[in-house]
C-alpha cells in the first residue's frame, strides 16, 4: 500500500473545491431535517440549506458549540436513530455534562480511512508495529488510532495510557516503529528509558505521532532530541470524528494538512464570529462532510491557529495549535497562553518539559508561579541562576513577574495521557 492507495492526495483544487459543495449542501440538508436543535437555530436565522448557493455562503449559516450539545445530552444531535448508532463517545465532562457523540457503521469506516491517512501521511506504513498509548474507552484517541492503523495494515500494540515501564518494555521488545501518544507522555516515557538505562535510538522506533493536547516546535525538538526520531503532529476531536481530522505529513512537518473532502474549515475572529482570510490567525471552525449520525455545522473548536495553502497537497494546511480560546488564563489583565511559558521553559537545555503553572491571589493581586522540572538536579546558585533567567523571558515575553521553582528530576507530577498544566487556586466569581 503506497501513497496511490490515497488518491485524495492527488485532488487538484477545483476538484476539491466541487466536491466539498456537493458534499456540504447533502451535509447541511441532512442535519436541517434531522436535527431539531440545529433546525431552530437556521430558523431563527431565517436561512436554509437551499441558501447555500456556493462555499461562501456557509458563514450565513449559524454556528454549533458545545453548550449545544451539552443541551442536547445525550441523544438529542444524533440525526439518524440511535439503534443506528453502532458506538457512542463521550468527552470526560470535567466541565459539565459530557458531549455525546454517535457513530454508524458508515462513519465508523469513514473514520478508519482518515486516521489511515493520516497514518500514512504521519509515515507509518503497512506492515509497521504500532504501539499505541493513547487511551481506550470513551475517548476517541485509542479506537480511532486503532482502527485506523488497522485499516493501513499494520500491526497494533493495544497498550493504552499508564503503566510506564511496561510501556518502555512493550515498545523495545515488540519492536514498535511507530508510537502514537500524547507529546507530554512521550516526554515521560524519555525519562522511564532513562531511568531504565536504554538508549530509545538502538530501538525499532522511529516515529511517534503525537496530538490531544497543544504542544510547541521547542517540545518537539527536545521529543526528536531525546528519542532520535521524527515527531509528528495529529490532529482531532470528538465532536467533529476524532483523531485523523488533520495530520502532518512526515516529510514536511509543517503543520497539519485538513481532510478538506470530509471537513471543511474556517477560521473565525474567536471574539465576533466573523470569518477572517486564509493566513490570519484566529478560532478554527469545522463543518463535517460525510458524517451520518451526528454531522456539525460550523462547529467551533475554541482552537487558536490559521490555515495556510497545502504544500504535500491541494489541501489547506493549518497551523499548530497555539492553544485553546477557553484555556487562556488572564494573569493580572494579560491574557497568557500555557504554549508560550513552554516555549520560554525549553529554551534553556537545563529544564525539561515537565512543568505546571500555578495561580493564587493574595488580596486583589494574581500571583503566578512557574513549577518546572530540571534535566539534572541543579541546586543552589545554579537552580537560582535557571529560576532568575526563566523569570526574567517570562518578564520579556509578557510582561508578568514570575516566581519559578526549579525542581529535582521527577519532581512533576507525571500524566498518563492529557498533560494538566494548570493548577488555578484563585477565588471563583
Amino acid at each position: 500500500m503506497t501513497a496511490s492507495r490515497f488518491p485524495e492526495f492527488g485532488f487538484s483544487l477545483d476538484r476539491l473545491r466541487s466536491l466539498q459543495l456537493d458534499r456540504l449542501r447533502q451535509s447541511l440538508a441532512h442535519a436541517f431535517a434531522n436535527q431539531a436543535p440545529y433546525r431552530a437555530k437556521c430558523e431563527a436565522a431565517r436561512v436554509h440549506p437551499d441558501d447555500l448557493k456556493s462555499l461562501d455562503d456557509l458563514r450565513r449559516f449559524p454556528f454549533t458549540a458545545k453548550s449545544d450539545l451539552r443541551d442536547a445530552y445525550p441523544y438529542g444531535m444524533l440525526a439518524v436513530p440511535r439503534e443506528q448508532c453502532v458506538r457512542i463517545h463521550a468527552s470526560s465532562g470535567t466541565t459539565g455534562r459530557p458531549t455525546v457523540v454517535g457513530y454508524s457503521a458508515k462513519d465508523i469506516e469513514t473514520w478508519a480511512e482518515v486516521m489511515a491517512r493520516s497514518l500514512h501521511a504521519g509515515g507509518a506504513r503497512p506492515g509497521d508495529i504500532i504501539h499505541n498509548a493513547y487511551g481506550y474507552g470513551l475517548f476517541t484517541g485509542g479506537l480511532g488510532a486503532h482502527y485506523g492503523a488497522e485499516r493501513l495494515g499494520c500491526t497494533v500494540v493495544p497498550m493504552s495510557g499508564g503503566f510506564g515501564e511496561r510501556q518502555v518494555q512493550l515498545i523495545t521488545e515488540f519492536g514498535a516503529r511507530v508510537v502514537l501518544m500524547t507529546p507530554s507522555y512521550m516526554l515521560a516515557l524519555a525519562d522511564e528509558f532513562d531511568r531504565q538505562g536504554i538508549d530509545p535510538r538502538g530501538t525499532a522506533m522511529r516515529i511517534g505521532i503525537f496530538g490531544a493536547e497543544p504542544w510547541t516546535e521547542a517540545m518537539r525538538a527536545e521529543i526528536e532530541r531525546r528519542l532520535g526520531i521524527d515527531a509528528v503532529d495529529i490532529y482531532g476531536l470528538s465532536e467533529v470524528m476524532g483523531p485523523g481530522v488533520a495530520c502532518e505529513f512526515v516529510e514536511t512537518k509543517d503543520g497539519p494538512t485538513i481532510w478538506e473532502d470530509h471537513f471543511y474549515p474556517e477560521i473565525v475572529d474567536p471574539e465576533t464570529g466573523a470569518p477572517v482570510p486564509d493566513g490570519e490567525p484566529g478560532e478554527l471552525v469545522f463543518t463535517s462532510l460525510t458524517k451520518e449520525a451526528m454531522p456539525v455545522i460550523r462547529y467551533r473548536t475554541r482552537d487558536l491557529t490559521r490555515l495556510l495553502p497545502g504544500s504535500a497537497t491541494a489541501m489547506r494546511r493549518m497551523e499548530k495549535i497555539t492553544g485553546r480560546s477557553d484555556d487562556m488564563l488572564i494573569v493580572r489583565g494579560v491574557n497568557l497562553f500555557p504554549s508560550q511559558v513552554e516555549e520560554q521553559i525549553l529554551r534553556d537545555p537545563a529544564l525539561s518539559g515537565h512543568y505546571v503553572i500555578e495561580l493564587s491571589r493574595t488580596g486583589a493581586l494574581d500571583d503566578l508561579l512557574v513549577r518546572v522540572e530540571a534535566r539534572l538536579t541543579l541546586e543552589g546558585e545554579a537552580a537560582g541562576r535557571a529560576g532568575e533567567a526563566l523569570a526574567q523571558r517570562l518578564k520579556g515575553m509578557c510582561g508578568l513577574s514570575a516566581e519559578v521553582d526549579i525542581a529535582a528530576p521527577g519532581g512533576v507530577e507525571r500524566s498518563m495521557g492529557k498533560a494538566r498544566r494548570v493548577i488555578d487556586r484563585r477565588p471563583k466569581g
